[in-house]
């Protein structure tokens, strides 16, 4: 008997630069893969599947596009439950726009997978303590959280920009 096959693989990658110049090969690379689909996030891709501008909860319909896109970091270690629609820190978060030409889709062939990328840089000023949660939003405060992962990435300091890159493929 046929059926359909598809798994969602997501892949996180922070790249570290000395001060604010990240036209230069990074000092450190870190990828991590994995992470947990919220309730929140997975209802809303359901929402854009259906064409629901609207949403069905309090919260609206919101696209994670280049618009609404904000990848977020936080000092928190609070294990990840799908009911979360935040990062967990209490102080030390933040979330960041998109970089200009982000997000990037790739439409699936016979040959590739099907898949976006999210970007967003944190500056020598921005984010200044330790990675230990990321997450990607619809929106800049509020919104819907797609996902969340909890990993060490490093303490970012002032000395340093990081990048923070979100991969998810369907294939």
């Amino acid at each position: 008997m046929a059926s359909d096959h598809l798994e969602w693989t997501v892949e996180w990658c922070v790249e570290k630069f000395r001060g604010d110049d990240t036209s230069t090969d990074p000092y450190d690379r870190v990828v991590v893969p994995g992470n947990l689909l919220t309730y929140g996030g997975a209802s809303n891709l359901i929402e854009c599947l259906i064409g629901n501008g609207t949403g069905t909860s309090a919260q609206t319909l919101t696209y994670f596009n280049n618009t609404n896109a904000y990848l977020g970091v936080g000092d928190s270690s609070s294990a990840v439950a799908a009911t979360q629609t935040d990062l967990q820190a209490a102080t030390n978060k933040l979330r960041k726009a998109m970089e200009a030409t982000y997000p990037q889709h790739t439409d699936g062939t016979t040959s590739t997978a099907a898949s976006v990328v999210w970007k967003s840089s944190f500056s020598t000023v921005q984010a200044n303590y330790a990675w230990n949660e990321i997450a990607l939003f619809n929106g800049s405060t509020g919104g819907r959280m797609l996902n969340r992962k909890l990993v060490s990435l490093g303490t970012k300091t002032s000395a340093d920009t990081w990048t923070l890159t979100l991969t998810a493929t369907l294939a």
